[in-house]
């Protein structure tokens, strides 16, 4: 769809008269800049604008956000900004199995702390974080045993491995954000 320079607007004004500026020929819409502008901050009341937040998140410390006519949301783990964890509850504790590629192997662990643990670690890259304990790493140790380097967590690169990796990646840009968001959750359900 192409909008013809020099066309009008589409739009009636609230009186019924057809409104009388020029429509933005780049958008293809055959609006003016005041109907596309009115049509932005309809569509951004509902969907939200991604932003600076005014402070930094108290759940994770993020500075991205997303405005909304409500307030704001921290577009890393949804905390609404504002909120103040009570100072009664006790630190929020989110176990994950943890996988770390380094060459051509991947190393299956778990943490509590994955900052933590992580950084002992020399690895090339992090490449998932799925939610679970020492029995979902027990478990992922069995079910890509026959890939494990003996007396290890590590496991040398297959099919499965890297199948069952891409699931965990799926819709996710990166761990860290996919954590701080479980963390937010775990801060929101104690209270």
């Amino acid at each position: 769809m192409t909008t013809a320079p020099g066309a009008k607007c589409s739009l009636a004004t609230p009186e019924g008269a057809r409104c009388s500026n020029f429509a933005d020929p780049a958008t293809g819409l055959n609006l003016c800049e005041q109907h596309l502008l009115a049509a932005y901050d309809h569509v951004a009341a509902g969907v939200g604008v991604t932003d600076l937040l005014p402070t930094a998140c108290a759940a994770c410390g993020s500075r991205l956000g997303v405005r909304y006519p409500s307030g704001w949301l921290c577009a890393i783990c949804e905390w609404r900004l504002g909120d103040i964890r009570d100072s009664g509850t006790s630190p929020v504790r989110v176990d994950v199995v943890y996988y770390v590629r380094y060459r051509d192997t991947v190393k299956i662990g778990t943490s509590a702390n994955p900052r933590a643990r992580l950084a002992q670690l020399h690895y090339d890259e992090l490449v998932a974080f799925e939610r679970g304990n020492r029995h979902r790493e027990h478990l992922r140790h069995l079910q890509f045993a026959t890939h494990r380097i003996p007396h290890s967590e590590w496991f040398t690169n297959h099919p499965e491995l890297d199948a069952h990796i891409s699931l965990l990646q799926a819709g996710v840009d990166d761990p860290w954000d996919q954590y701080a968001l479980w963390l937010s959750q775990a801060i929101a359900l104690q209270g």
